[in-house]
């Protein structure tokens, strides 16, 4: 049952009031002041407030004014036996939902009461699903324990509460929208839109069209006026996925939006105010970009004031098997398999992997695992066979105590830089690092154990 406030320095109406609305079964409180008003708002929970425009002592206005400052979303309605247009659109301005002039109609009330708590529902439940989202795609459940992705984390936290332009780089498949989304989650914008646009999966004309939006046959096909991306991220956060692939034309606009928050839409004139955060993303080096000629440099240090390298998977090979089993308890869940786990064997060949394709490709092996394997356990046979392939090199022999030391040693060698170079995806500069040697040394040891073209599941 909603709860109704009802205020009125006028006894009568508030004993009318409170019958109608009795009998549409709302529980009504009346206060026949402002100050009583408010006691009733401490007191108690209220879904509407209806009330008088003239009262003495403080004003519906003023009351108005003191209701949306406690709670902005609670929706008020006010009362006016005047019924001047200039002191309606006073009270809309000030907040006020909607407005009745005395006398009013019966029909036309309860009317407008419906619509109130009908809107009073929607705010709350949209409040409710914002925060429910906010609960999945908050950083706490971006999976990692690694020193890379701590550093990811302690970086959300520090930019999330800020207005600042953030540009996250790193390779397909990283997580870079979900990070995206954990700085909108986690910042005041909330509870506004979160817009995506992948810049690299539209044409010019018509990427411009999506982020600006375009006018009444601006275009042919354009047979209507449509927002853009812009417009629709209003108060909230504008996600540019794949940056790097605008055109330079697009890229100077872009560059207008960040530095005015303005713009016009495709074939009009009038210039738009928006007020919107931009994240932007991608996989391609921008700082090399900029001096190919390709990037516009003004862009880049517009987009790069806050910076978010994502690291490749390869590079904390440590959080897999976490990642591993968070992916394998979503899709057990959604297969009624609730107890799905990954056997040993299993997790040894999927930490063992490269994962060129990084968290995306771990995720979709692990669906698939799930969905292949018979019972509530995913064995290494119900994984892909490039992974299976890719597993660790045969165990170091039995007798390897026996051998003489060089042999021994250069078979731990030839082993260690295998895993150094499986892991890091076979690119030598990171596999050189790993091992604490030069790239120049690497290849030298490569030579000397006949490695350079070796891949992993290639037999020893």
């Amino acid at each position: 049952m909603e709860t109704v406030l009802v205020v009125d320095d006028e006894k009568n109406y508030l004993v009318v009031l409170s019958e109608l609305l009795g009998e549409e079964g709302y529980e009504v409180l009346c206060a026949s002041s402002a100050p009583e008003a408010l006691s009733f708002l401490e007191e108690s929970d209220v879904d509407l407030v209806i009330t008088d425009m003239k009262m003495p002592k403080m004003s519906g206005i003023q009351l108005l004014q003191e209701v949306k400052r406690r709670d902005p979303g609670l929706p008020v309605i006010m009362m006016t036996a005047y019924g001047t247009v200039e002191n309606a659109v006073q009270a809309m301005k000030k907040g006020a939902l909607d407005y009745i002039t005395k006398p009013f109609q019966n029909e036309e009330l309860k009317l407008t009461i419906r619509k109130a708590i009908d809107h009073r529902r929607l705010v709350s439940r949209h409040r409710l699903l914002a925060s429910e989202l906010a609960e999945r795609v908050g950083p706490h459940n971006i999976v990692g324990r690694s020193a890379p992705m701590q550093r990811i984390f302690d970086m959300i936290a520090r930019v999330a509460e800020t207005k600042a332009t953030v540009l996250i780089t790193g390779e397909s498949g990283t997580g870079k929208e979900l990070i995206a989304r954990a700085l909108h989650f986690g910042s005041p914008r909330r509870e506004a839109p979160f817009i995506s646009v992948n810049c690299s999966a539209l044409a010019e004309t018509l990427l411009e069209s999506e982020l600006f939006g375009h006018e009444r046959g601006s275009f042919t096909g354009a047979i209507s006026s449509r927002k853009g991306r812009f417009e629709l991220a209003e108060g909230g956060t504008l996600f540019l996925d794949e940056v790097g692939e605008m055109s330079p034309a697009l890229q100077v606009k872009l560059l207008r939006v960040l530095q005015e928050m303005e713009f016009e839409r495709v074939g009009g004139t009038r210039t738009l105010k928006v007020d919107v955060r931009v994240v932007a993303a991608s996989n391609r080096d921008l700082k090399a970009e900029v001096a190919a000629g390709r990037f516009r440099e003004d862009l880049f240090y517009r987009l790069n004031v806050v910076y978010l390298e994502v690291p490749p998977l390869r590079a904390r090979a440590g959080d897999i098997p976490l990642l591993a089993s968070h992916f394998a308890g979503k899709y057990g869940r959604s297969l009624r398999k609730p107890s799905l786990a990954i056997s040993p064997e299993a997790m040894e060949v999927l930490s063992r992997y490269p994962w060129p394709g990084n968290v995306r490709e771990l995720e979709n092996a692990v669906e698939r695992a799930a969905i292949l394997c018979g019972a509530d356990l995913i064995e290494a046979k119900d994984l892909p066979e490039d992974l299976r392939g890719a597993q660790k090199a045969k165990a170091l022999p039995s007798d390897l105590y026996e051998m003489p030391l060089p042999e021994a040693l250069d078979l731990i060698e030839a082993r260690m830089i295998k895993r150094a170079l499986m892991r890091a995806g076979y690119v030598q500069a990171q596999a050189a690092k790993a091992l604490g040697i030069t790239k120049s040394l690497l290849q030298y040891k490569m030579k000397k154990h006949n490695l350079q073209e070796w891949r992993a599941g290639e037999q020893d």
